[in-house]
């Protein structure tokens, strides 16, 4: 009877899962402005609050870190914009450019006794594809950020809000003292992690910017905004920002400039993600590369681009949750990578 029981408990809580994982599909247009608002906000509360320590107003704060929020983001839209339609327009070119180099490449290869077509070559890789597909999911996230009034009106309003949070928490929670602190603990932990992600992911996208200006690569600063973005998803998401750069240094400036292009994001992201990132991050934060990888499929399918961009803070955030709540502990060690589930082991 006690098996039976469970039986039917994990029966519901999965027929509650995927009804509420297609009601977030169905509802994605009203959802993904208030996740980007959401994350902004949380990014930018720890401002707004040095700014109120510093005796300015809230309503002043809040203003003037909403005014960063708008010149930051929307000079970057102009010059990525500026950046895609002229990518776009290049597309052609790069294509003729990328069968002469893939033939000089043929030919060393031949001379070395090593028999490879064009043809084969171009059955594999089709560089104009491939770049075109990662110009499609910018101009998606662009889409995303059409309403970007209504995200910046949110954000504004959860600005004022997480002024009043916990206040409102002490009072409703208030006999439930450890309620209160499980609530804080997973705001922190998603606070921190958040705040410093962003921060490591922009110093991703500049260095990566920089060494591609230096190299002569078209477009450094697109490509230094997809180093950001996909900087949020760890182990696949460098391969997935290098792999079109180098094609286009390969089909721009040569074999030479390829290798350097792909060399830069390596020793990028070993730096960046193995010393600095692990050092400010703290424990407990890794996935596994499965579960990296089944996130960036499911809420990609359900919330487009802009969910695979957000896949993994979203399941850190679970994770994060699971943590903090001793019954759902072991969901956070499932799925954990298996580096941190030794270290647990360990300790």
């Amino acid at each position: 009877m006690i098996d039976q029981h469970k039986g039917t408990h994990w029966l519901v809580g999965v027929a509650a899962f995927v009804i509420i994982i297609a009601g977030l599909k169905a509802a994605s247009q009203i959802v993904v402005p208030l996740m980007l608002s959401v994350f902004i906000a949380i990014i930018c509360a720890p401002a707004m609050s040095s700014l109120r320590r510093r005796g300015l107003p809230t309503w002043l704060s809040i203003l003037l870190v909403v005014f960063v929020i708008l010149v930051g983001i929307s000079s970057l839209a102009l010059l990525v914009g500026a950046s895609l339609d002229s990518f776009s327009s290049q597309l052609p070119v790069y294509k003729q450019r990328f069968a002469e180099e893939t033939s000089n490449v043929i030919k060393v290869f031949n001379s070395l006794g090593v028999q490879i077509s064009y043809d084969q070559v171009k059955g594999y890789i089709d560089p104009s594809a491939l770049m075109q597909m990662v110009a499609n999911a910018l101009r998606g996230l662009g889409s995303a950020l059409t309403n970007f009034i209504l995200v910046v009106m949110i954000v504004i309003f959860i600005l004022f809000e997480a002024v009043e949070l916990p206040k409102k928490l002490s009072l409703a929670m208030s006999d439930t003292s450890g309620s209160i602190e499980w609530f804080e603990s997973f705001i922190r932990s998603v606070n921190r992690y958040l705040i410093i992600k962003t921060l490591v992911s922009m110093l991703t996208g500049v260095l990566i910017t920089v060494w591609l200006w230096v190299l002569g690569v078209d477009f450094p600063i697109l490509w230094g905004v997809c180093a950001f973005l996909l900087n949020f998803v760890p182990n696949i998401g460098s391969i997935i920002a290098a792999v079109p750069v180098v094609l286009l240094a390969f089909v721009q400036l040569g074999s030479l400039s390829a290798g350097l292009t792909g060399l830069g994001f390596l020793i990028v992201n070993l730096i960046v993600g193995n010393m600095i990132e692990p050092r400010y991050m703290g424990k407990g934060l890794g996935l596994s590369t499965l579960v990296v990888f089944l996130s960036l499929l499911l809420w990609g399918w359900v919330f487009g681009p802009v969910g695979m961009l957000l896949s993994i803070p979203l399941t850190i955030i679970m994770k994060l949750a699971f943590e903090a709540n001793p019954k759902m502990h072991w969901l956070a060690i499932m799925i954990d990578s298996e580096s941190e589930a030794s270290k647990r082991d360990s300790n």
